[in-house]
């Protein structure tokens, strides 16, 4: 280890021993008393404005005064306003048609990250102990950490992705059905809870999600615009507003699920199209930089080899 490596090891350790006293040292009770106003603030709430008060003396929103979070919550709270805001996440976890809690996912989050620093400090150990330390080799925790963060949120993105895909592919076919059941004389609550009773993909399961907000005092229109706010799809979106006006204007709801049927399917095929055009410029990548290459190859090298043996 020569001097520059062994004073870059010797800031990096005292400046993380620092941050970590620095930590422990923020986190100790303050031993001064607290002010007058913020003493007598809690009897005088009734006669005084909110706004003049020290934000001490009011109580947290959604929290009792006297609730002491754990070390773990507190870890879960900071990363949670690090990372993003919960809604957002929430509504991330409802349309991948995850169960989980925002806390819950940051909590799984906050375990890969620790087990990536985990696997890197393993690494670094093992390239100490075969004599292969050096100052970036420090850096491979950190690195592994962001990577196992970093990759868990990007599989409930993927995970979001294929749901979506997939709602999009069942659509046309649950549309049909629907519209197959009204015309039968059904109303339209009976061929939803028809629909979602006999089915088994991803859109048969938010609608029995709505059946059971309809059967818990909400009302249909209400359901079916809280199923299509939180999986933002546009199709979907787009068959919502028609059925809601349809409900709202007594127009026959066959004939507008058949059009929204078929406007579905003509979307997937333009979808298609798009896909395959997007896959064909992909396909020309291992043609021009792998087949015509090898192709010029073995075509030019045997007339090099001729001509440098000397036959030609």
């Amino acid at each position: 280890m020569t001097g520059i490596t062994a004073l870059a090891a010797a800031v990096l350790l005292g400046g993380g021993f620092a941050a970590g006293v620095l930590l422990l040292l923020a986190r100790l009770p303050r031993g001064r008393a607290a002010p007058l106003m913020s003493r007598i603030a809690p009897y005088v709430r009734d006669v005084v404005d909110d706004e003049r008060l020290p934000a001490t003396a009011l109580p947290g929103v959604g929290r009792l005064p006297a609730h002491r979070s754990s070390p773990g919550e507190r870890v879960r709270d900071a990363l949670e306003r690090l990372v993003g805001d919960g809604d957002v996440l929430r509504k991330r976890l409802a349309q991948a048609g995850s169960a989980l809690s925002p806390v819950a996912f940051r909590g799984r989050q906050l375990a890969w990250t620790l087990a990536g620093i985990a696997t890197g400090a393993i690494a670094v150990i093992v390239l100490v102990l075969t004599g292969r330390w050096s100052v970036p080799v420090g850096v491979i925790p950190l690195l592994a950490g962001a990577t196992a963060a970093i990759g868990y949120d990007m599989q409930l993105s993927a995970r979001v992705r294929a749901r979506r895909t997939r709602l999009a592919d069942e659509l046309p076919t649950t549309l049909e059905f629907l519209a197959l059941c009204l015309s039968a004389g059904e109303s339209f609550l009976d061929a939803v809870r028809r629909v979602a009773g006999v089915g088994s993909g991803e859109l048969t399961g938010e609608l029995r999600r709505v059946v059971l907000e309809v059967g818990t005092g909400s009302t249909l229109a209400e359901g079916l615009g809280d199923m299509a706010a939180r999986l933002e799809l546009p199709g979907l979106s787009r068959v919502v507003d028609q059925i809601v006006a349809a409900l709202e204007h007594g127009a026959p709801l066959a004939a507008v699920l058949h059009a929204q049927a078929g406007d579905a399917r003509e979307e997937a095929k333009r979808t298609l199209i798009e896909q395959a055009g997007r896959k064909e410029i992909l396909m020309l990548l291992p043609l021009v930089f792998l087949i015509l290459p090898l192709s010029v190859v073995f075509a030019i090298y045997p007339g090099l080899f001729i001509l440098r043996l000397g036959l030609g």
